[in-house]
């Protein structure tokens, strides 16, 4: 599988499963647009593509904003002439627990603005680009609570849940313009976002171990999935939600 002369555009791409993205990229012959809130971490991981002769561009920006999703389009279409692959996977986590009624207003509408409505400013901003290149691919980011429910997370599995049916009413309207919109829905993954668990080993394991397949993912692992969902070899896939989640909707 090659990537040679594509652009791609990843966003939370400097940890987890985004920068996993930006390596197999990368690795891939793709030229790469990473984009990240933190700055430190993104020109840091980033840095290590550049010495490896690998041809990456970098944006800081916060996907909440209209604003700046229109900035790192323009961006990756500067450095690279085109935008081919859209790679939507920034995203915040909640805590968890606590009496719905006493969620903070101030933490829902964080995470819908990120989760939710920056996901959509992202795609908005990245289609334009998409057509003129002749169309190409979007992978979103979404998640296992896009699928199922758990108790105490009710703004992330909204969030989450709006991402599912976003992306498959993206793929209705976008089809038709040769552009694929497809998610991944990744179950517990082994990325900075679970690491606060580690802090009790003992509960960390068996948080993994309620998997049917007994551990966590690997952020590898779910970048190969979002690969192949932007290559022409899912070319017949359209609208989908990859469920990567070691099991956990089976059971």
């Amino acid at each position: 599988m090659s990537f040679a002369g594509k652009s791609v555009l990843i966003t939370g791409a400097a940890s987890g499963i985004g920068l996993a993205c930006a390596n197999a990229f990368a690795n891939l012959g793709a030229c790469v647009t990473m984009v990240d809130v933190n700055g430190e971490g993104l020109a840091d991981k980033a840095g290590e593509l550049v010495a490896q002769g690998f041809s990456v561009a970098t944006v800081v920006a916060d996907i909440a904003s209209p604003e700046a999703c229109n900035v790192i389009v323009s961006k990756a279409v500067a450095s690279f002439g085109r935008l081919d692959i859209a790679i939507n996977n920034a995203g915040i986590p909640t805590h968890i627990g606590g009496m719905f009624e006493d969620f903070p207003v101030a933490e829902w509408r964080r995470v819908i603005d990120v989760n939710l409505n920056g996901l959509f400013y992202a795609m908005r901003a990245e289609v334009p680009a998409l057509k003129a290149a002749g169309g190409g691919a979007i992978v979103n980011t979404a998640s296992v609570a896009s699928m199922v429910a758990a108790k105490g997370m009710a703004a992330y599995v909204a969030s989450k849940h709006g991402v599912a049916g976003l992306t498959k009413a993206a793929a209705l309207d976008l089809i038709e313009h040769g552009i694929r919109v497809n998610a991944v829905c990744p179950g517990f993954v082994d990325t900075g976002m679970t690491a606060p668990l580690k802090a009790d080993p003992a509960a960390f394991e068996a948080l993994a171990a309620t998997t049917p397949i007994g551990r966590m993912a690997k952020a590898e692992e779910i970048a190969n999935a979002i690969v192949w969902l932007a290559s022409d070899a899912s070319s017949y896939a359209v609208g989908q939600l990859m469920a990567l989640d070691g099991g956990v909707v089976l059971s």
